[in-house]
């Protein structure tokens, strides 16, 4: 009887875990006292005859813990406060596979427009001056791909243009749809009309949120190739080549000034490692020391949030490791190549200065990586970004750019040494049951890392003008 009681009391606690849901997740680090000037962090902001705020604190209306994500279910909430004079715009509702952790708008009529808001008479359309595309976002919640895929589904909303120069506000609410698709459109999410930016952050303030949020880079232990500022890159023997002229390639002055501005990625240019090979060798491994961090701040969603992109440049990328069950090993030259260029967003709200989210690149794009071995561990080399920072562009402020920020040809070479020839050397020293999961893992794994081609530049990045989180 007591082992029977036992049981039914593990059981009991074992249904009675907390969801993810239930606990707020939210950055330790908090918002500095801004500097005043402009509208940033001033609480609300102006589309343009509607006037919005953010609101992030929430009361449940409802909660179900099947369907969904990891079949988890789902909470849905409503704000538990608004300021005086705001409208709800809408509800909020998350999976419970993750820690509680959004927003929604609300917002109130301009003067100008005193009746944007008011009550519906019915069911037509009647405006749509404050309306921009939007498009479903994450699948929330429903019962998609288990008894039902044409059934009842929640996803998060979010504009479908996004960009730079992209008006879509979010409101951070949800759609539902009563299908499994979620390819349709609809007119949902707000437009910042006035296409201002006077709610993005000025230089102090931008000081100021570098100094608030940057993040410390912590190297694993075995890493051999380090950052370097691109100063110290192109004084330390970088070389530059030209197409057709190869045998007598030309040194790149310290601050880049003699590289080509603009064009396109033709490959006429690319950039090398010194010829000596001492020199190559310790060039390799980078300056740590004086490394720089450079940092691309941009509109998000019709001004309404910042993102602040920091850049990190290594001279040389080390070859890839992929893990065979117990077993980690090199890949030779596989992955391998010269100008590497990495980098993180923190993507802030204009409405009060929070940090909402931060973003991990890989690849260009933030994907995967398949079978490649991608170990993290904290070793003794530290990179804090804002220590150096260096602010290159500033989209809604006037900033002169350095001169290698528009050299729009690749950071490295590309070599033409035989990708089957290099996998043979590795399938050689593998026991026999472990050649078949290898070449499983290398058929899998990103172009990029199947090849040594050095990467374009920052700005030439598709990311660079886009919203790259989604």
């Amino acid at each position: 009887m007591g082992n029977l009681l036992n049981f039914l009391a593990n059981m009991l606690m074992k249904k009675k875990k907390p969801l993810p849901i239930e606990t707020i997740s939210r950055f330790s680090t908090q918002p500095p006292d801004f500097p005043q000037g402009g509208g940033f962090a001033m609480g609300t902001i102006d589309l343009g005859g509607l006037e919005v705020c953010q609101v992030s604190s929430f009361d449940k209306i409802w909660a179900t813990h099947e369907g969904g994500p990891d079949n988890l279910g789902a909470t849905f909430y409503e704000p538990s406060s608004i300021p005086e004079g705001f409208f709800l715009l809408g509800h909020y509702s998350q999976c419970n596979k993750k820690p509680l952790f959004g927003w929604v708008l609300g917002g109130r009529p301009g003067a100008s427009d005193p009746s944007s808001l008011a009550r519906p008479t019915g069911y037509s359309l009647v405006w749509t001056n404050f309306t921009e595309i939007v498009e479903f976002d994450r699948w929330i919640w429903g019962l998609k791909n288990e008894i039902d895929p044409n059934g009842l589904n929640v996803y998060g909303s979010r504009p479908k243009d996004r960009g730079v120069q992209v008006m879509g506000v979010s409101t951070g609410s949800f759609l539902v749809q009563n299908s499994g698709s979620a390819d349709v459109s609809l007119p949902y999410c707000l437009k910042n009309t006035k296409n201002t930016l006077l709610a993005m952050p000025n230089l102090v303030q931008i000081k100021a949120l570098i100094e608030a949020y940057s993040p410390i880079i912590y190297f694993h232990p075995d890493e051999k190739y380090l950052p370097s500022s691109v100063n110290w890159f192109f004084q330390n023997g970088a070389l530059l080549y030209q197409k057709g002229l190869e045998t007598s390639p030309s040194p790149v002055e310290p601050d880049g000034s003699n590289l080509p501005q603009g064009g396109s990625d033709d490959g006429s240019y690319w950039l090398d490692l010194p010829i000596d090979d001492s020199a190559k060798e310790r060039v390799k491994k980078g300056d740590l020391d004086n490394a720089n961090a450079y940092f691309h701040i941009k509109p998000m969603f019709g001004a309404t949030f910042t993102d602040i992109a920091i850049w990190v440049f290594y001279p040389f990328n080390g070859p890839a490791r992929a893990k065979l069950e117990f077993l980690t090993i090199s890949l030779g030259k596989i992955g391998e190549h010269v100008g590497d260029w990495e980098h993180l967003t923190l993507t802030v709200s204009n409405f009060d200065g929070t940090l909402k989210s931060v973003y991990f690149s890989e690849h260009s794009g933030g994907n995967g990586r398949n079978g490649i071995r991608n170990d993290t561990a904290k070793g003794k080399a530290v990179m804090d970004t804002g220590f150096r920072a260096a602010v290159v562009v500033v989209d809604h402020l006037t900033a002169v750019e350095p001169p290698w920020l528009n050299y729009s040809r690749k950071w490295g070479p590309k070599l033409s040494y035989e990708i089957a020839k290099e996998i043979e050397k590795v399938k050689k020293v593998l026991p026999g049951r472990l050649k078949e999961l290898f070449e499983k893992v290398i058929s899998g794994v990103p172009n990029e890392v199947l090849g040594e081609e050095g990467p374009s530049g920052p700005k030439m990045k598709n990311n660079w003008n886009g919203d790259e989180k989604y």
